[in-house]
């Protein structure tokens, strides 16, 4: 493979370190699409015949179909897919196959396929958390006026809605898609015709190999393009993000599951069962996705670890690009599976919900507010009127709402027995009306919103 240079072929170890084949096989794809631009504009500009052309395009697709139907083979002698492709080509056409590799260089051909690969992943992700927002959009409609507790600090708050809670998993997927969407913005230019690092004296035409492969154009220098790696990290870099939301989701669904909260039950389908206890419902799909959310930001530093001290142009450490991108994009599949299945088909016991939100005076806010409201009375002053009913509250272990007017009035006088329409938990989610609250109302604007903005992307 390295020609004339070598007297002698590298030891076993060598072969195995110096090797990428075991992963960036995964690209094989993306390599025989790369490879059909390449020789098609080589044929165009009069570079390579067309009789030539014809036939590797022709032998292209049969390796295509080979690749397809039997695997890519772990050949470590020849080191990567590029030279796995390019010899599967030779035994299909002969020698005829070497002409393919005029005016490109394995650095802008890596360059092209790993965007190619990524953009690709980008691709499916979107789509798979799209199907995500549709469910939680589902379940939020379903429980737009279910109450639950709103907590601080896993401490009782104010009482929320159920559709609320789930709607703000939405708009957090919302921006993961977003992040997502801005890097394949960025990573959509064709680092092919860049060769090794200082471009090509062929006469090539690179707009017309980025128009092939989809790309927005070609990359502007030669040695940033072969070089490059900030489109794998922002990819990392989203999905990890996006990891740490799908986290903070099945966090709360262990916590939701487990019998001191009671807030929801997970199917059979996302539990497991215990060896010795059969009495067990395990979160364990939560659990695993939780746990990706560390392996997944560990692919993230890999990977800037590895390009933090590289000069220009092209490292053979840039070999360990691909393995954390690849081991990221398969976890963040998984996970988004797991958590669109989890919310899918959860059985959410709102009774159990509402009891809580009644618990922790968390309508004690509710309280204050009114006396701001109704009676005039400074915000810091009312918090302190709450306060003292609060704490009156708690020594006769009752409600806000139980305790007689006559006590509240005697806390402060100013309260009289309007401020019952509030104290009630139903009461205290339905005033909450302003634009992005937890009242109902707005609750199912927001998911009416959401299904509008899904249908405008179909």
């Amino acid at each position: 493979m390295w020609g004339g240079r070598f007297a002698e072929g590298p030891s076993a170890v060598m072969r195995a370190i110096n090797a990428s084949i075991p992963f960036d096989k995964q690209m094989w794809r993306q390599d025989i699409a790369g490879s059909k631009a390449h020789a098609t504009m080589l044929g165009a500009q009069g570079i390579v015949e067309a009789d030539d052309v014809a036939t590797i395009l022709t032998g292209l697709d049969a390796v295509a179909a080979d690749y397809a139907a039997d695997g890519v083979p772990d050949d470590l002698a020849l080191e990567d897919i590029h030279m796995l492709t390019e010899a599967r080509l030779a035994d299909k056409i002969g020698p005829v196959a070497g002409r393919l590799h005029t005016a490109r260089s394995r650095n802008d051909q890596v360059a092209t396929d790993f965007r190619l690969w990524v953009r690709d992943a980008i691709d499916q992700t979107d789509a798979a958390l799209g199907g995500l927002q549709d469910a939680l959009i589902a379940r939020a409609d379903e429980h737009a006026a279910s109450v639950m507790p709103g907590f601080t600090h896993l401490q009782s708050a104010q009482p929320v809605t159920l559709g609320h809670h789930l709607m703000a998993y939405h708009d957090m997927i919302a921006r993961d898609r977003g992040r997502f969407r801005d890097a394949r913005a960025r990573l959509n230019k064709s680092p092919l015709g860049s060769a090794a690092l200082a471009g090509t004296g062929f006469p090539i035409d690179r707009d017309a190999t980025a128009a092939a492969l989809g790309f927005d154009g070609p990359t502007t220098n030669s040695l940033d393009a072969v070089s490059d790696r900030d489109f794998a990290i922002e990819y990392l870099t989203a999905a990890a993000q996006c990891a740490l939301h799908l986290s903070r989701l099945a966090e709360e669904f262990v916590l939701w599951a487990s019998q001191p909260f009671g807030f929801a039950s997970l199917s059979d389908q996302w539990s497991t069962g215990s060896s010795i206890m059969p009495q067990k419902r395990n979160p364990d799909a939560a659990e695993l996705v939780r746990g990706h959310a560390g392996r997944i930001t560990g692919c993230l530093v890999s990977l800037m670890v590895t390009m933090k001290g590289l000069p220009l142009a092209y490292s053979k450490d840039m070999q360990d690009d691909k393995p954390p991108v690849f081991e990221a994009h398969g976890l963040l599949e998984l996970s988004v599976a797991a958590m669109t299945g989890m919310i899918d088909s959860a059985t959410f016991r709102t009774d159990r919900m509402r009891q809580v939100a009644e618990t922790g005076f968390s309508t004690a806010t509710d309280l204050a507010d009114w006396l701001v409201r109704e009676a005039g009375v400074p915000f810091r002053e009312a918090h302190h009127i709450t306060g003292r009913a609060v704490a009156h509250a708690e020594s006769l272990k009752v409600r806000l709402d139980a305790l007689p007017l006559g006590a509240l009035r005697e806390i402060d006088e100013r309260i009289d027995r309007r401020v019952f329409d509030v104290l009630a938990v139903d009461a205290s989610v339905a005033s909450r009306t302003s634009f992005g609250g937890t009242a109902p109302s707005r609750v199912r604007e927001a998911v009416a919103a959401a299904r509008a903005a899904r249908e405008a992307e179909r």
